[in-house]
């Protein structure tokens, strides 16, 4: 049994793989360009990938694959329907990095509206020492309770979320993208309502035809002038053009953004070039799923998933 890692170093050095030599031959790359996919791939039992395409080439030109492991929740890397059509199971790795990525959201809005950087910055620069004040009052922030968390999404992470925002005691809602609101603890309102009323916007739905560009610039100008939204889910939903127009017209308060159309995040998006003031944005790259225990996990579920298909072959 050969298995090929087409982009190992996703997962990170401390993080070990060795478990996945009990399974047989092991080779790891750290890193696969999309055009040398096929040819790492076109004599393996099983690929596993996190970010690297596997599509209708890729899988034609492995002609021993039995098996195609997805290291991340989502399998929008992989062509599932041409994967079934030739028998090849797809298995993913759901709900390892709900607390690392709900933890992550609450570190952007607090940072947000504790203003953290402002405030670490003037201590750094001399600001802060030069002042003569013991304290700064020029920046305030406002407290989390009562205000109102509206959530985009309330499957794992946005229900994990939502206990955290209510531990601050705020006002929870959410707005179901499949159109179910299966989650009673809170009210499912509509994406209108959700806007208009949200002190803090914060994304956490999957990437698909509903939600590609569900927040735009005509949704933003109807939130609150202090109002934040904060993305750690994936880029293109938010419209990433509409948020630096929202922010540089004064929509919205702030933004966060973990996750983004384009990675690793280019050099001249307008996120980096055209956003007036830059202490308004705040960004993270794609981090969301990464703390130490989420990659042990990620990799415990590669190692079950590949142990429960072994036996069936």
């Amino acid at each position: 049994m050969k298995i090929v890692f087409l982009d190992a170093a996703t997962v990170g050095k401390d993080v070990s793989l060795k478990g996945l030599e009990q399974f047989g031959e092991l080779v790891l790359y750290d890193s696969t360009r999309q055009d040398e996919a096929a040819a790492r791939l076109s004599d393996c039992d099983i690929a596993i990938t996190n970010k690297v395409r596997i599509y209708r080439e890729e899988m034609d030109a492995a002609r021993n694959l039995k098996l195609i492991c997805v290291a991340a929740t989502g399998v929008n890397c992989v062509d599932v329907d041409y994967a079934a059509a030739k028998g090849i199971p797809v298995k993913n790795v759901p709900a390892y990095s709900t607390e690392s990525v709900a933890q992550v959201v609450m570190m952007h809005i607090l940072n947000l509206v504790g203003h953290g950087m402002y405030f670490n910055e003037i201590c750094h620069n001399g600001a802060y020492s030069r002042s003569g004040m013991f304290s700064d009052v020029l920046n305030p922030f406002f407290e989390l309770k009562g205000k109102k968390m509206g959530i985009i999404g309330m499957g794992n992470i946005g229900s994990r979320v939502a206990e955290l925002a209510s531990a601050f005691s705020m006002e929870v809602s959410y707005y179901s993208t499949s159109g179910t609101g299966h989650c009673t603890l809170y009210p499912c309102v509509s994406m209108d309502e959700l806007l208009r009323t949200s002190d803090i916007l914060s994304v956490n739905c999957p990437l698909n035809s509903r939600t590609l560009n569900l927040v735009t610039y005509e949704g933003m100008s109807v939130m609150k002038p202090t109002s934040y939204v904060v993305n750690c889910s994936r880029g293109g939903i938010v419209n990433e053009k509409d948020l630096v127009r929202a922010l540089n017209d004064g929509l919205i308060a702030g933004a966060a953004v973990d996750t983004f159309e384009t990675e690793p995040l280019p050099a001249d998006h307008p996120y980096i070039t055209e956003v007036k003031d830059a202490s308004r944005l705040i960004l993270s790259p794609h981090i969301g799923w990464t703390s130490i225990e989420a990659r042990i996990r990620l990799v415990e579920v590669l190692e079950e998933n590949i142990r429960t298909f072994i036996p069936t072959r």
